[in-house]
């Protein structure tokens, strides 16, 4: 696992968290902060994920 991948789902958690509480309150601008933090760490992931699978691709030659 890189780097990448450990933030990004760090973020996703984060937004989860943002999102939900958002929800909960009644905070509409927390709601969106938090969508976007877990968009973003989706993003983070999936590149991550991508640079995982070209190393590994890159180690099999």
């Amino acid at each position: 696992m890189n780097k990448d991948q450990v933030k990004g789902r760090v973020e996703q958690a984060k937004g989860s968290i943002k999102e939900t509480t958002g929800k909960a309150v009644g905070n509409s601008k927390l709601q969106t902060e938090g969508t976007v933090d877990k968009t973003a760490g989706k993003v983070q992931a999936n590149y991550g994920d991508a640079k995982e699978k070209v190393k590994s691709a890159i180690d099999k030659i």
